[in-house]
């Protein structure tokens, strides 16, 4: 094979003596491509640098040196031309094909002048008018030109917007490695923001091109046809509006025009008709999602959404029965159209009351803003259906949201604790306008209340709730200088409980008859409603002798706790303080002894310390048989079976826990208790029949009570009406408590006057306190005699009697007492 490789290598060595600047002639560098076989039936293809490297074969290959600046200009400018060059020559062409046809219009409009003038006779003025059509010709012509260049060179701009930054890359020679973003992008984002961010802007630009397509349309009309400048814009408008009216145009070019016109005209109202239509949708979908704003004042507004939501918006229709109604806004994160098929399920009366509901958190200042806090009476902050901590976190951070609103509020807030522990830390954000209502608390202090006591839990049933009696506070001016044993028989309508000093703004729960009423004092008493009572004349009341007896001295009792809540150290604080000395309480749960201690001791509970009670610990489980038979369930002087805390989370399964637990029990005491046939005639006249095993279970009522918490007020009056349990406290009595605080912020010290252990408290008393058997007396007499022992009795019931009855109406009526009867009073406790 010859070798070829001198006369190779000395081609390459004269081309490297070219001059750099050569390159640039070359549109694009073209390297021969050769063909080499080395005999051996393997080919190589590529290019002289390849071919060489084949030839020598002792030699390794050469890399392939990187491209100098002119070779990436050249390729540059290379696909710039390639790839737009075409358009730009088509386009240019189109603009100047216009041009000469215009301009061969005008010339052929010349031509016929001159062919006129020259065939007709001279008239004097002619040429002037003939000048003018000219001149008239030309602007025309001008008309069209400009029209056609205005419309085609924005295209024109936009088609090359990106080829800005190549042209800018040509001309400083350079090739950045970080590529800008395109013009274009720049520019759709920009239109993107600008319709994003303001409301109108969607409007604005369909007015600006309805404007656009009016005025090019009226000078292509003028262009293309005889009519003036004026005409031609109102022809213009008209097919914009009415794409029928092109119809009668004559000639191609005003025909093409038109219908130019009437399309785009088409096209404007079918985009308006979709920006109305979208406008109407957000309108109608604003309204349906509770998204409008709330323009009420001295209303009530209820933060959140949970299961006492039924029952507080009842006792508020009531409590506003006497105004004709009132309003209540609820703001919850849910749906508004599910709140309000959820309040339509409640299927109560609200007497006149509105309902508003509105989608929303609590939590942003823009929705508070939504429902009018500044304008509300009153704020209810309802605990969440998580955990207690949860619950109470979540009130904790609606308090400082309340806190942030700048035009502040005028109302106070009533919120919703559930742990005790968690109350000071809301009071301390809050300030002095939060009231908290602690929800374990209450229902745990009732439970207590109800044990030791039989029946109070309905008296208190009936105080809570709107429906009956409850308590008010007002000033009545023409009582000052009043002993408060003049005031409390001054209403005949109502019963005056106790006087809120204007000194100290204190309230004083059961004052001494000494005590003189100055001026600024209020009077707290029992009344059906604010409206229906007021002061009268002093009636007549007979002193008479009755009989004195002391209070029956306590006696140790043994009471079993089913359960185990979260605030169950706090109960056998108040234990501790009620009973007698030697008494038990059992502590029935699954929750092991040494981790009780634990938790009795983190929360503050010195066992060693408890005097008057002995605690008693069992394990086990309170829905399984043979765990509660191991029990002495018939000793118990008070069962009471608690909500478990491990269930707080779902309060059907809490209740199916305690409703299991209740059946259990009294299965189990009816089999162990002796038969009572006075019991099972009571029964048989309330309804059962004789082999109901209801009847079986109620007769063991007899020894012990059983005192259920059940959280769903629809389980409660199940559990209610099939008489198995004395009393069942529900979250119900929580509601009722939060909107009577709703009302009037000063009632709840007195609830927490009375719940607490220590001070006054509601207590059922037997009627050998106060008469003799079978007297005859008014319940003025009855009230002047329980002065004497420093009680105020609000009610009584008779023998016989299912339900008590509080500020008896007519109180001067003679009405003969029995030794059976009890009277409720409110009495310093022991």
């Amino acid at each position: 094979m010859p070798n070829h490789s001198p006369r190779r290598s000395s081609l390459f060595q004269r081309s490297k003596t070219l001059p750099t600047n050569s390159y640039r002639r070359f549109t694009s560098p073209v390297i021969p491509t050769l063909r080499y076989d080395d005999g051996d039936g393997v080919s190589y293809d590529g290019d002289s640098s390849n071919f060489e490297a084949v030839l020598n074969s002792e030699e390794k290959p050469v890399a392939v040196p990187s491209q100098s600046p002119s070779q990436r200009i050249t390729r540059l400018w290379t696909h710039f031309s390639l790839t737009h060059c075409l358009k730009f020559s088509c386009s240019c062409s189109f603009t100047y094909v216009m041009f000469l046809r215009s301009k061969v219009s005008r010339l052929e409009a010349e031509n016929l002048i001159l062919v006129a003038r020259c065939n007709s006779s001279r008239v004097p003025g002619s040429d002037k008018n003939e000048i003018l059509q000219m001149e008239e010709t030309n602007s025309r012509a001008v008309v069209f030109i400009s029209v056609i260049i205005t419309f085609v060179l924005p295209l024109l701009l936009y088609m090359y917007l990106d080829d800005l930054s190549h042209i800018k890359n040509l001309l400083r020679r350079t090739n950045q490695k970080k590529e800008d973003v395109p013009l274009k992008k720049r520019i759709a984002y920009s239109l993107d923001v600008w319709f994003s961010v303001y409301p109108y802007a969607k409007l604005l630009a369909l007015l600006l091109a309805t404007v656009v397509l009016i005025v090019y349309g009226g000078l292509a009309l003028y262009a293309v046809s005889d009519c003036g400048v004026d005409e031609a814009l109102w022809l213009s408008w008209t097919f914009v509006a009415d794409s029928g009216s092109h119809a009668d145009r004559v000639g191609v070019g005003a025909r093409i025009v038109s219908v130019a016109i009437s399309a785009g005209g088409m096209l404007i109202f079918a985009t308006m008709l979709g920006l109305i239509s979208d406008a109407i949708s957000k309108m109608v979908d604003s309204l349906r999602k509770g998204k409008s704003e709330v323009l009420e004042s001295n209303h009530i507004l209820i933060l959140g959404w949970s299961d006492k939501l039924g029952s507080l918006l009842k006792q508020l229709a009531i409590a506003n029965k006497s105004i004709g109604g009132g309003v209540v806004v609820v703001l919850a994160e849910r749906d508004k159209e599910e709140m309000e098929t959820d309040i339509a399920k409640f299927e109560f009366d609200l007497m006149g009351t509105s309902v508003i509901c509105r989608s929303g958190s609590p939590l942003i200042l823009a929705d508070l803003k939504k429902v009018s806090v500044s304008n509300a009476r009153a704020i209810i902050v309802l605990g969440s259906d998580e955990n207690a901590d949860q619950s109470d976190a979540r009130a904790l951070r609606v308090v400082l949201s309340l806190t942030g609103v700048k035009e502040g509020w005028k109302g106070h807030v009533v919120v919703e604790m559930c742990d005790l522990d968690n109350e000071p830390l809301v009071k301390l954000v809050g300030g002095e306008r939060i009231e908290t209502v602690v929800a374990h608390d209450v229902i745990g202090r009732l439970m207590i209340q109800c044990a030791l006591q039989p029946g109070l839990a309905q008296i208190w049933e009936d105080i809570l709730g709107f429906e009956n009696a409850e308590f008010y506070i007002k000033k009545w001016p023409q009582l000052d200088g009043y002993r408060f044993e003049d005031v409390l028989i001054s209403f005949p309508n109502a019963i005056p409980c106790g006087v809120k000093v204007a000194a100290d703004g204190k309230i004083v729960l059961n004052p001494s008859d000494d005590y003189v009423l100055k001026e600024g004092d209020e009077i707290l008493v029992i009344a059906e409603d604010d409206d229906t009572y007021s002061p009268g004349s002093l009636p007549e009341v007979r002193m008479c002798h009755f009989p004195k007896m002391q209070d029956p001295p306590k006696y140790p009792e043994k009471i079993l706790f089913c359960g185990w809540r979260r605030d169950i150290d706090d109960m056998i604080k108040v234990l501790e303080a009620l009973l007698a000395p030697g008494s038990e309480l059992w502590m029935f749960n699954e929750v092991p002894d040494q981790e009780r201690e634990r938790k009795l001791t983190d929360a503050g509970l010195n066992i060693s310390k408890l005097v008057n009670i002995k605690l008693v610990h069992r394990q086990g489980n309170a829905v399984i048989r043979r765990h509660l038979e191991s029990l002495p369930l018939e000793t118990f002087d008070s069962i009471l079976i608690l909500a478990e805390q491990s269930l707080e989370n779902s309060i059907v399964h809490s209740d199916s826990r305690s409703l299991a637990t209740l059946l259990l029990i009294r299965d189990i005491q009816s089999k162990r208790l002796p038969y009572k046939d006075a019991k099972s005639s009571a029964l048989r006249i309330s309804g059962f029949p004789n082999c109901c095993w209801i009847r079986k279970m109620q007769q063991a009522s007899d020894k012990s009570i059983v005192i259920s918490e059940i959280l769903d007020s629809r389980t409660k009056n199940l559990v209610s009406v099939s008489r198995i349990s004395d009393y069942v406290l529900s979250n119900e009595l929580v509601s009722m408590a939060l909107a009577m605080v709703a009302e009037d912020k000063q009632i709840n010290r007195v609830l927490k006057e009375l719940f607490a252990e220590k001070g006054n408290e509601l207590c059922i008393r037997p009627a050998e306190f106060y008469i003799y058997d079978q007297e005859e007396v008014c319940f003025y007499d009855i009230m002047r005699r329980a002065r004497q022992r420093q009680e105020v009795i609000i009610g009584y019931r008779l023998a016989g009697m299912e339900q008590a009855v509080i500020n008896p109406t007519d109180k001067s009526k003679l009405t003969k007492w029995s030794l059976d009867d009890v009277f409720v009073v409110i009495a310093s406790s022991q």
